[in-house]
């Protein structure tokens, strides 16, 4: 996989972005990584060796936060050539019954952080001659998903945004893969309000978390420009593109009624 000498990571400090890390970390990468809580950054800093590891506290829907971590991004004294835009989270529940501010956080770090982190990335990489931007999107932007309705849409967004922005680096030396991971053991869940459900017992479906990593990172290094992980989730994913829309919306139907929220 040694591709690349520098990584910026989004979001590792839990799932497939804590995994991404010390993947990066073990074929001997040194990293830069992004995240809200100081203290889990330094947690994982401590336990990452053999690498230089540079820590970035940052709100990716701040715009000042934002814009350090794009400055850092073309920062020419220590670059980096491998971006990867990680950093996500989702609400469960019908939209006009959630906060406003959780459709909004979500459009801010899912879609917005990651275009302008991408567009720093992108510019810097194409000077520099080669470079490598990864953004993990979602199966679940394949199809509609009640009461995760914003969720899905912008992962909907991630991989389209990724494919045309592949398209646009053709020849620059610069390749843009989206990672499109499905039910994966993380703590996304919990997060999201959805600590258990049928589908989390359901262990067929699932995925852990280093297994996304090492796939997502391996379809990088190859210049994949969409990665669906794992083999059941590709078998999903192709009845998904020929399923009528009407039926998509039917089936997510009968599998979001069955999911009920935390307390």
């Amino acid at each position: 996989m040694t591709k690349w000498k520098r990584a910026l990571v989004t979001g590792p400090t839990a799932g497939i972005g804590r995994e991404i890390a010390r993947q990066l970390a073990a074929d001997h990468i040194d990293l830069v990584l992004v995240a809200r809580r100081v203290d889990r950054l330094e947690e994982l800093r401590a336990e990452l060796s053999g690498v230089s590891v540079e820590v970035l506290a940052a709100d990716l829907a701040k715009s000042d936060d934002l814009e350090r971590v794009a400055a850092r991004l073309g920062d020419d004294a220590a670059p980096i050539d491998l971006l990867v835009n990680n950093a996500g989270y989702g609400t469960f529940g019908n939209v006009w019954e959630l906060a406003p501010s959780d459709a909004q956080g979500q459009i801010d770090v899912n879609v917005s952080a990651l275009v302008r982190l991408s567009h720093a990335a992108a510019a810097h990489m194409v000077g520099a001659g080669g470079g490598t931007i990864l953004n993990i999107s979602s199966i679940a932007g394949n199809q509609p998903g009640p009461r995760n309705a914003v969720y899905g849409a912008t992962k909907a967004f991630v991989t389209s945004f990724s494919e045309a922005l592949s398209v646009e680096l053709r020849g620059t030396g610069v390749t843009v893969t989206a990672s499109c991971p499905g039910f994966t053991r993380t703590e996304f869940h919990e997060v999201a309000g959805l600590p258990d459900s049928p589908m989390n017992r359901a262990e067929l479906f699932w995925m852990t978390a280093e297994a996304v990593a090492r796939d997502a990172l391996r379809a990088a290094a190859n210049g994949k420009v969409v990665r669906v992980n794992g083999l059941g989730n590709r078998v999903a994913a192709g009845a998904s593109m020929v399923m009528p829309r009407a039926l998509k919306r039917f089936a997510a139907s009968q599998v979001t009624s069955r999911l009920r929220p935390a307390e």
